[in-house]
């Protein structure tokens, strides 16, 4: 059901969207008055013309947008709808930042903006001004892309932009679930704090409460000096969880006693601190099927879960594939790579690929592709030169796995890499052998079917030894088994 009628400004050079704009607001028993240029819709405003805004941001004579905080500052209830086809995350930021009501990328959806033109009538302009050009940040562009699935992505961050409400990032490896994060960090109200990231995939299991709250001096063997924790150090700004999935539920237990009693204690202290953080959430796993497992807590997701932005794949957005090319290509040159471009011809061929690996995936490639080749222009051979290699290698895999010594390496260094520019605490070595020791156990226990004198042959340990570990470890053992 429509509200009741209104006086409409639209204001658009492109005179087949106002001859559209005005007869479906007509139609809804609006009264329109429509122009092409930017300083006839400011003269009707001053005027006082006008119950409601609807503008495009590009016009002969003036920009949409810049407009928006004059309209707020000379008439704060008047709401404002912004259309573009610059359709960016910053436009959407823009808008959202000058006090816009809603932003609609072109081409737009009728029924959609008939919609927003309802509840921009129906609903009170919050007293705002906006923010000013040099709070708004600059223009580089943390998220890439075009496409219908993006446009959705943009809205839902310049809505959330200037809210501290926990977010949930979800989708595949690969799709820039960190990017969203800091987008909403960097254009937020809490951009001039701290922005933590944290690893959950990378930090031991008996560590990461440590990591996450910090601890003191003489908390656990290795404790050697108080450590603040990544709660602390994001003080006023942001803290990233990525991998969420992976956290253990004993800290979880604790994660979800922070967000509900907005407060912690590090590890082996007693004085509690206040939480001031925004927590933004993200993983590639399927929380739900977690909860189902058990392994992951329901309350805990209902808290994170608050606002829930599932990211593309690359596949559901290959129209924004050269765009993301030429992007990288950019970046590449920035970084001292040779300039290079693709032929049509390449681009095609980069569309029609699958990208299991996502954006990160074009991203390596991209990488390749200039560091690699003296082609000026890469040609579609060169592409399939790549893919083919890549084919190669995924339909016939070496028989030989990783070795053992080569997985603890790359775990060693993502841990390592997790610290940023800090060390772990003491006790690493020790830390290492028994988050190893658990598996090795579990795993040849299994393959003896549970049985404990066959188990100690394989590992070379004295039996009652074993017996010993599997009671200190907590271990379940299952007989007849596999």
């Amino acid at each position: 059901m429509s509200t009741s009628p209104a006086r409409i400004l639209v204001a658009d050079d492109d005179r087949a969207i106002r001859t559209v704009l005005t007869q479906a607001l007509s139609r809804q028993g609006h009264e329109v008055r429509s122009t092409g240029h930017g300083r006839t819709l400011w003269d009707w405003i001053a005027d006082g013309d006008g119950d409601l805004v609807i503008t495009d941001v590009m016009m002969p004579d003036e920009n949409g947008l810049d407009m928006v905080p004059r309209i707020r500052k000379l008439r704060p209830d008047l709401r404002v709808i912004v259309m573009s086809a610059q359709n960016t995350l910053m436009t959407a930021v823009k808008a959202a930042q000058r006090g816009a009501f809603e932003y609609l990328p072109k081409p737009f959806d009728l029924n959609e903006l008939m919609g927003i033109v309802d509840r921009a009538l129906e609903t009170p302009q919050a007293n705002e001004t906006g923010k000013s050009e040099d709070e708004e940040g600059d223009d580089r562009l943390p998220l890439i892309g075009r496409s219908p699935a993006m446009q959705e992505i943009y809205r839902a961050l310049a809505r959330l932009m200037n809210t501290d409400l926990t977010v949930m990032v979800t989708g595949e490896s690969g799709t820039g679930k960190e990017l969203v994060a800091r987008a909403l960090h960097e254009y937020g109200g809490r951009r001039h704090g701290p922005f933590v990231a944290i690893n959950m995939a990378a930090i031991p299991r008996e560590l990461i409460e440590s990591e996450l709250f910090g601890h003191e001096k003489g908390a656990f063997t290795g404790a050697n000096e108080r450590k603040v924790g990544r709660f602390e150090q994001a003080e006023g700004g942001t803290l990233f969880l990525d991998e969420i999935g992976d956290m253990p539920l004993e800290a979880q237990t604790r994660l979800l006693r922070v967000l509900q009693e907005g407060e912690y204690t590090r590890v082996g202290g007693r004085t509690p601190i206040r939480v001031n953080v925004r927590i933004v959430a993200a993983t590639h796993r399927d929380l739900r099927k977690l909860i189902r497992e058990g392994t992951f807590r329901e309350d805990l997701f209902y808290r994170l879960n608050v606002v829930p932005i599932r990211l593309p794949s690359l596949r559901e957005r290959l129209e924004d594939i050269p765009e993301l090319v030429n992007h990288f290509l950019m970046q590449a040159s920035e970084e001292g790579l040779p300039r290079k471009t693709l032929s049509s011809e390449a681009m095609a061929r980069l569309k029609a690929h699958r990208w299991p690996g996502n954006i990160r995936e074009l991203e390596n490639m991209v990488r390749r592709l200039t560091a690699l080749y003296s082609h000026d222009v890469i040609g579609v051979d060169v592409i399939e030169t790549e893919f083919s290699e890549n084919n190669i290698s995924e339909a016939a895999p070496t028989t030989e796995p990783q070795s053992l010594s080569e997985s603890i390496e790359r775990h060693v260094r993502e841990y390592f890499d997790a610290h940023d520019d800090d060390l772990p605490a003491n006790g690493l070595y020790d830390r290492i052998l028994r988050e190893m020791e658990r598996p090795l156990l579990n795993v040849t226990l299994e393959a003896t079917r549970g049985n404990q004198v066959k188990a100690a042959e394989v590992l070379g340990l004295n039996r009652n030894t074993l017996r010993k570990k599997i009671r200190d470890l907590g271990l379940e053992v299952v007989r007849g088994t596999k």
